[in-house]
């Protein structure tokens, strides 16, 4: 049944297997491109960008940062933890979901931006997906997979979690 829906959310938003983990397909690109960005972006952006974005048992995220904030926000399935190395205020996790039962949960998270992060499904017997917006809008020349060794050396008291996060795990689907 799990398997079934996972298939059908892939087929009916054309979701893809991303380069980080997981399977996204994006949603919206705004028409309109920032005349004056900020120094940090390489070649034309345009305003905001959303993706959906599924995750499904041990899928798993890999630390990454973008350039620019990122804001999830959950639509169905399993809560999902959002593991951030913030610059200024260390390790924080944060719960993303919408279950009565979750009340750690926050219906959105803001990743802001150059924050290493990374995510996983809390139940990992089920799936998630979420959306992801960003503004200006999203370019792979935004987007930086972590070097595990380096993220290491900068927060080793998190060694293990750094190890987990940035297993490539294969996608239970073909």
């Amino acid at each position: 049944m799990l398997l079934e829906k996972v298939k059908h959310l892939i087929n009916k938003l054309g979701l893809k297997p991303h380069p980080e983990g997981g399977y996204f397909s994006e949603f919206y690109r705004s028409e309109e491109f920032i005349k004056c960005q900020p120094e940090r972006f390489v070649g034309e952006h345009v305003y905001t960008t959303s993706i959906y974005y599924l995750l499904q048992q041990d899928n798993v995220s890999m630390f990454h940062r973008l350039k620019q904030d990122e804001l999830w926000h959950h639509y169905v399935g399993s809560s999902v933890v959002i593991h951030i190395f913030h610059p200024e205020e260390g390790y924080q996790r944060r719960i993303l979901g919408c279950t009565f039962e979750d009340e750690l949960a926050d219906y959105q998270v803001v990743v802001p931006k150059n924050t290493w992060f990374a995510a996983e499904v809390k139940d990992k017997t089920h799936f998630s997906l979420v959306g992801c917006t960003t503004a200006p809008g999203f370019d792979f020349s935004d987007w930086e997979l972590a070097n595990p060794e380096a993220l290491t050396q900068q927060y080793p008291q998190h060694r293990s979690l750094i190890e987990r996060m940035m297993i490539t795990h294969e996608c239970y689907l073909a």
